[in-house]
């Protein structure tokens, strides 16, 4: 079929996601075919490279034989089968490896460790499964408590389910449901681009970290559990926090017996610098969700892991009450955890941490080339995760006009110059996948600065 014929269908049948489609079907957003390495191409034959490693998720390229092979040889085997009454091998053995994997999370051997993993489909559910554990373990635990309240972050996404939406708080995504929300407690977040007036970046900081601490006091018999990505708000604009947050969050939720869920689905993976994000602040949460670079980028695959404590507080007699009602279809699916096995051996066998680290020093001086420019308000990275934020006018922050579109209008540029990325309003984001070569990401700082540059110069 050509590419005329899928543009009129898929404008005729497909409904895409986060986007408005009377502007959609008008964009003649590219028809991916195919993919090689860390380039997708087209229905017409032309490539671009995957500037947002396809929405976070993608880790060591398309195509990638090992993973391609797990996958098939899984299919030799079996497709799915569910995990209510039964277990399936790679489910269990992609358990094991997780449990392995972030038992080194905190160098104090008096941290709980992660033990127990509970799979899903992608990271929505991940944090729904959080969120739905830790409100039963207050209630089930030997001493139980009727806590009802989560608390998070200002800017927080964290999906869009009903309850991952709660605990969001990104207006634009969130307000037309706002009645089909529980309540949730929020903490400022500790961000200092943009501050409230009567404060610097430094009284904001302390006020944060202020508001933190009397908020879960004030609330700590009714607060369940305090949710977070780790280190990075990544859809609210690439937002880094400053080191010691995630520590101060810790300690606190441990003084007050509540607990943490840490939402590393678009952090985890390698792509702050270590494979998860709370390895840099040496804690152990009491949840830790994943999903998105799980696979490799390959399948929807989702895992939340948590401690012998919680698991403990749901065992029982079958008439006790104490299960955890919750599951999905494909849960465990086989396919999906054959592929995740396959990458994280490529970690490994590829030393993607170490590429990681090399990439995240490149675009440290690559981005210090349009650090003046100026429509460049504001530039956020931690490891390979970069925001930039574009601005109307740079002393004042003063933002661009919503109906301006620069943010959009970059992206259609960089479409041109064969580059895909996306734009998080007017902060374009750079994600490369965590094996992505330097050369690589050299091209494609090179074709975002020059979108940049022919759409705000």
């Amino acid at each position: 079929m050509n590419h005329a014929s899928l543009r009129e269908l898929d404008n005729a049948h497909v409904w895409h996601p986060f986007c408005q489609m009377q502007d959609f079907v008008t964009d003649d957003a590219p028809i991916i075919a195919s993919a090689e390495g860390f380039e997708l191409i087209d229905a017409e034959g032309r490539r671009y490279l995957d500037g947002v490693s396809s929405l976070w998720c993608n880790v060591h390229g398309h195509r990638v034989p090992k993973i391609d092979e797990a996958i098939r040889q899984q299919l030799d085997h079996v497709s799915h089968t569910t995990l209510l009454g039964l277990s399936n091998v790679p489910s269990i053995e992609l358990a094991q490896r997780l449990i392995e994997t972030t038992s080194h999370l905190s160098p104090n051997s008096n941290d709980t460790p992660l033990t127990k993993v509970f799979y899903s489909d992608d990271g929505a559910t991940a944090v729904e499964v959080a969120l739905k554990l830790a409100y039963q373990f207050h209630r089930q635990k030997p001493q139980p408590e009727a806590r009802d309240l989560f608390v998070g972050l200002s800017g927080a996404y964290h999906g869009d389910t009903v309850g991952t939406a709660s605990v969001g708080n990104i207006d634009a995504f969130h307000r037309s449901y706002e009645r089909l929300l529980f309540p949730t407690l929020r903490v400022p977040c500790p961000a200092t681009f943009r501050v409230p007036l009567g404060f610097d970046a430094s009284s904001w900081q302390a006020h944060c970290f202020t508001e933190l601490e009397r908020t879960l006091a004030e609330n700590a018999d009714r607060i369940a559990a305090f949710i977070i990505e780790p280190l990075v708000q990544a859809a609210a604009g690439i937002i880094v926090h400053p080191e010691g947050y995630l520590r101060r969050v810790r300690e606190l939720t441990n003084r007050h017996g509540i607990l943490l869920i840490a939402d590393e689905v678009a952090v985890g993976f390698g792509r702050t610098g270590t494979m998860f994000a709370c390895e840099q602040e040496s804690i152990v949460p009491d949840f830790l969700c994943l999903s998105k670079g799980i696979t490799g980028g390959y399948l929807p695959l989702a895992a939340t892991l948590t401690t012998d404590e919680v698991y403990s507080a749901f065992l029982g007699p079958p008439g006790s009450g104490r299960t955890f009602f919750h599951g999905h279809t494909y849960t465990g699916n086989p396919l999906g955890c054959a592929a995740a096995l396959a990458s994280l051996d490529l970690f490994e066998q590829n030393q993607v941490l170490a590429n990681v680290a090399e990439c995240t020093s490149l675009l440290v001086r690559r981005l210090e080339e349009i650090q003046d420019w100026p429509h460049v308000g504001n530039i956020r990275q931690k490891g390979i995760l970069v925001g930039i934020e574009l601005v109307a006018d740079k002393a004042t922050h003063q933002p661009f006009a919503t109906s301006d579109r620069i943010g959009h209008r970059v992206t259609l540029e960089a479409r041109k110059r064969g580059l895909f990325t996306r734009s998080l309003g007017d902060v374009i984001t750079i994600v490369p996948a965590p094996a992505m070569p330097p050369g690589l990401v050299n091209r494609l700082c090179n074709e975002l600065f020059a979108s940049l540059e022919s759409v705000t110069q």
